[in-house]
């Protein structure tokens, strides 16, 4: 295709395509200016080199690292993952992926002489979908956990 001078145009035509240059710089700025919305209209926090997936999760973590320095949780963990079910290959040769839970927070609770093992995720109601229901309940039939929703 060939490039198409701006001054070959008639007057006409050449207004018609500065408009239109000028709407598309428009639209360029004001994706620049503002962060794209998510799927679930949830806004990306940071703390210090900490990134989050909604404000909520944030607070939350703020609450924990509180616990934390209190002594009442220890071993706070981030973004871990869990195996519920290992790949593996059938027998006409297909590769099946492995299913895998991602725990926003997980952590040690006192409980007064005994630390109990919690694995946390913040969810609102949008984000309990069927999958993740799923998977909440592989992690208690196969690994033994439950998940405290935040």
């Amino acid at each position: 295709m060939a490039n198409i001078n701006l001054a070959d145009l008639p007057p006409k035509y050449q207004a018609q395509a500065l408009a239109k240059l000028a709407k598309q710089e428009q639209k360029k700025r004001a994706v620049t200016q503002q962060p794209a919305r998510s799927k679930y209209g949830n806004v990306k926090t940071g703390r210090d080199a900490l990134h989050f997936d909604s404000k909520k999760e944030a607070r939350r973590f703020d609450e924990l690292a509180a616990e934390l320095a209190a002594g009442t949780i220890k071993d706070l963990r981030l973004q871990v993952e869990f195996t519920l079910q290992a790949a593996y290959t059938t027998p006409d040769g297909e590769r099946v992926r492995a299913i895998r839970y991602l725990a926003d927070f997980t952590y040690y609770r006192d409980t007064g002489g005994s630390w109990e093992y919690v694995v946390e995720d913040v969810k609102s109601k949008p984000t309990r979908t069927r999958v993740y229901l799923m998977k909440k309940k592989m992690m208690a039939d196969r690994l033994g956990l439950d998940i405290t929703e935040i």
